[in-house]
């Protein structure tokens, strides 16, 4: 469900480590389970392997939060950018926040090169589907996962 909701000037930024707490509860809306702790270690591999994680702060909270990669790869003649997560808390959704990220991100993988920029999204998200196709993103391809070892719950 989009409503419209009013949010004061929206800052988009890299996250830090004293975001953390505010990450875990905005993937924790997505109905995954992160400790705080585990998103700190998380952001600074993230950072060391040259990727990004930004947020979307408003009135000094964070309400939304989005992370990007980018890799080489053989069949295409620039990188590839990602956008593996975007989550914008539930209480602001319909307000452009995700547009903002989406567009912040979309600059970012530009500037790295990148000359196409993918999203994935859980099939079940349909809703979210309906987001990107809205932002021009079309679907291209099936992507399919293998757990190939067992990590700790809440790393």
């Amino acid at each position: 469900m989009h409503r419209e909701v009013g949010v004061g000037a929206v800052r988009i930024r890299a996250a830090t480590a004293s975001d953390a707490v505010a990450i875990e509860r905005l993937i924790a809306e997505l109905g995954y389970s992160v400790t705080g702790a585990g998103i700190e270690t998380r952001l600074d591999a993230i950072e060391a392997a040259g990727h990004s994680v930004l947020v979307a702060e408003c009135d000094g909270a964070v309400i939304g939060c989005l992370s990007t990669s980018a890799m080489t790869v053989l069949h295409r003649p620039a990188p590839v950018g990602r956008i593996s997560m975007m989550v914008v808390d539930e209480k602001f959704r319909g307000a452009g926040i995700g547009r903002q990220l989406a567009a912040a991100a979309e600059t970012l993988l530009g500037e790295r090169g990148c000359g196409l920029v993918e999203v994935t999204s859980n099939l079940r998200r349909t809703d979210a589907h309906a987001f990107w196709e809205r932002l021009g993103y079309e679907r291209t391809s099936a992507r399919f996962a293998k757990r190939v070892s067992d990590f700790p719950v809440n790393r």
